[in-house]
């Protein structure tokens, strides 16, 4: 779209009306740069496609493993089964924005709720069960204990965890529809005008997907950090590998969502404001999205457990489940984990 000179130097006032009633910032505007669109319709298709091989094979290879050994499964490994199926989840959604980025949303208004559902369920559930390893790390090596050893408990904690996730991301998921604007489809989440949904999303996501994880996680590391403990030194370095990337590739999408959220209140009105976020709002998001492949390769890379069951599971190919395996009799079950 060609703009007028001087557009970009636009007062506040010319475009606060505009922006102040607009509750999404992920569509086309008067204001928005036409390459921006072009430029994420070649590109992010072809981010999302490898995202989502890579996804997938890593996050079946990682489920694969663990529930061949299920019989002597620990919390950390209920957790990092679970972490698996919640990045199934956003590889599960990939193909649909992949589509959408590269030429609009054609799936209708049911499947769009249900996309957004996964992705913002999934990334609730991801973060709580990696609080939930960080605090039962804690809690075994500074209490020596596990914080349920018992398998009912362990599953009953993680349909908690899965109940809880879905229960914080049903705003997101009753108020996400197909909005058409200029032409062009797309599947955003719209709030209610005059209503605190906006805000409230907005803080359970920094709050809970953030702030307080990042709070909890660093200090049970820096209490584990200060025991030595032999033992737990790979598991503890696997696990602070696993939260360092989820908080690089997160954070920045509550950073832009942050200032896109002033401008609902009124600030950063400019036009090139706007443009600049909507860009950064589409890298940020793709980056995010792009978390969901990682784990596996950081198991391979820091898990030398995980690494020789993957080598032992491919021998024994197509007798993947069977149970013939020995306990390991160095350590407590609750202490140890098949990936570290």
């Amino acid at each position: 779209m060609t703009e007028e000179p001087g557009v970009i130097a636009a007062t506040t006032s010319e475009y606060s009306d505009y922006y102040y009633d607009q509750i999404n910032f992920t569509n086309l505007s008067p204001c928005s740069d036409g390459s921006t669109k072009a430029f994420s319709g070649v590109f992010f298709p072809i981010l999302y496609s490898a995202v989502f091989i890579v996804g997938l094979i890593g996050n079946a290879l990682v489920l694969w493993v663990l529930i061949r050994k299920r019989h002597r499964s620990s919390l950390t490994d209920v957790c990092l089964l679970n972490l698996a199926l919640c990045d199934l989840l956003f590889v599960a959604s990939l193909p649909f924005w992949a589509h959408g980025a590269a030429q609009e949303w054609v799936f209708g208004s049911l499947v769009c709720r249900t996309v957004s559902g996964l992705v913002v369920t999934a990334l609730y559930s991801s973060v709580f069960f990696m609080v939930l390893m960080t605090l039962d790390r804690y809690v075994i090596v500074v209490y020596e204990h596990s914080i349920c050893s018992r398998k009912p408990a362990k599953m009953t904690l993680a349909l908690f965890v899965w109940m809880l996730s879905v229960f914080i991301s049903l705003p997101n998921i009753v108020f996400a529809k197909v909005n058409n604007e200029m032409n062009i489809k797309t599947c955003v989440s719209e709030f209610p005008e005059g209503t605190a949904w906006m805000s409230f999303t907005f803080m359970c996501m920094n709050v809970l997907s953030l702030i307080l994880p990042l709070i909890i996680t660093s200090f049970c590391f820096c209490r584990i950090i200060s025991i030595k403990s032999e033992e737990n030194q790979s598991i503890v370095r696997l696990l602070i590998a696993v939260l360092v990337v989820y908080f690089l590739f997160w954070t920045p999408v509550n950073i832009v969502k942050f200032l896109k959220f002033l401008q609902t209140k009124g600030y950063m009105l400019l036009c090139e404001w706007h443009i600049s976020l909507s860009l950064a709002m589409l890298w940020v998001e793709a980056i995010a999205l792009s978390h969901c492949c990682l784990n596996p390769i950081i198991y391979i890379c820091a898990g030398h457990k995980f690494r020789r069951e993957v080598l032992t599971a491919l021998k024994e190919f197509p007798s993947c489940f069977s149970e013939s395996t020995t306990r390991s009799p160095q350590s407590p079950e609750y202490s140890s984990t098949l990936i570290a």
